[in-house]
């Protein structure tokens, strides 16, 4: 018995100063030291009471009637789903929402049968704490809800209406107060195995993927309901690049360079454009300066009226000679381009630029 209440004081001790202590964690999950209590503690009742049960329910259910379990209380949903519609102002959704309820209520067999979707009603998916998101409510600190799970301050918050609004406890008082709070509980109890059982195949695809499985579930669930509230068309998140840990280059980027640059980060420089690149090899500079007094002596030579002029481009193309072009290593076969007669011409009035470009 001593051992037992020392082994409780100290687990209200490490949760105490789990609670205290500070993370640098995400800050969406400031309470994290005691939401991971929480969720090894329901994580143990799972393993211990709650996936047993769904496991010998699936065993036990023949297919066709698990989905017909699922219809019916997705069809006890339907009026609240209606209703949180209506309060986030989407009227014509509302209405469908309210006809799938009628629909399935009566040919359906109180829900059993799900004939609504085959009349192009699809299912929605709505509840207050999305209702409190579409109305501004930010999500608030991450919070794991003893034995329901992930939730929010917002989402915990809007679990007291969900809950209100179910309506197997809106069984009028007038009936006997004896069977009432039993079919009551029964119902609840009934939808909570069909629900885990209809997660067995998830949690085990968890257990396998996640390295830790805590991590996962709270990133899982804050895209989720982002998903839910937006209606499948999230928009994009604003980029955090001190995430990411790499900073964008702040020089220029040579062309035909790979750079892999965050999400959200400034683009980097332009790349230095193509007329001040020299593609001359080192030595070329210095030739093209030498060739370029050499040309401006020969213009008054070629003015009409003068003597024939020598042969053509003897200067320009020893200074090709000189400077071989660099051909880069490639994979493949090798072309060998053509350069134009007047290359070297052109290498010699751009080398000032290309200098000063350096």
């Amino acid at each position: 018995m001593t051992r037992t209440l020392r082994a409780g004081a100290a687990a209200g001790a490490l949760i105490a100063l789990a609670g205290c202590a500070t993370t640098g964690g995400d800050p969406r999950d400031p309470w994290e030291p005691v939401n991971r209590v929480t969720f090894e503690f329901n994580d143990g009742v799972d393993r211990a009471f709650f996936k047993p049960i769904a496991e010998g329910y699936r065993f036990v259910m023949p297919g066709p009637a698990r989905t017909a379990v699922t219809n019916f209380f997705s069809n006890l949903n339907d009026p609240w789903v209606a209703l949180n519609q209506l309060m986030q102002g989407k009227v014509r959704l509302a209405i469908d929402d309210f006809g799938r309820f009628v629909w399935n209520s009566t040919i359906g067999l109180l829900g059993l049968i799900d004939v609504a979707s085959d009349m192009g009603l699809p299912k929605h998916k709505e509840d207050f704490g999305q209702t409190l998101g579409v109305w501004g409510v930010d999500f608030g600190p991450y919070f794991v809800i003893p034995i329901l799970g992930p939730s929010s301050v917002r989402d915990g918050t809007g679990l007291i209406a969900d809950a209100f609004a179910f309506l197997p406890w809106q069984i009028p008082k007038w009936a006997d107060f004896n069977h009432r709070v039993t079919w009551q509980w029964s119902l609840t109890g009934l939808d909570l195995i069909q629900t885990r059982a209809n997660l067995l195949d998830a949690s085990n695809i968890l257990e396998e993927a996640a390295l830790d499985r805590y991590t996962f579930v709270r990133d899982a669930y804050f895209q989720r309901r982002r998903y839910l509230i937006y209606d499948g068309d999230p928009p994009p998140l604003p980029a955090r690049p001190e995430s990411t840990g790499v900073t964008p280059p702040a020089g220029p980027v040579a062309p035909g360079a790979i750079l892999l640059v965050p999400v959200g980060s400034p683009p980097p420089a332009p790349p230095v454009p193509a007329s001040t690149v020299s593609l001359a090899t080192p030595g070329a500079a210095e030739t093209a300066q030498a060739a370029e007094p050499a040309e401006t002596a020969e213009e008054p030579s070629e003015q009409p009226g003068q003597g024939d002029v020598g042969p053509p481009q003897e200067e320009p193309a020893r200074a090709s000679e000189a400077s071989p072009l660099a051909v880069p290593p490639s994979i493949g076969p090798l072309v060998e381009p053509k350069i134009p007669d007047n290359y070297p011409a052109v290498l010699a009035a751009d080398a000032p630029r290309a200098v000063a470009a350096r």
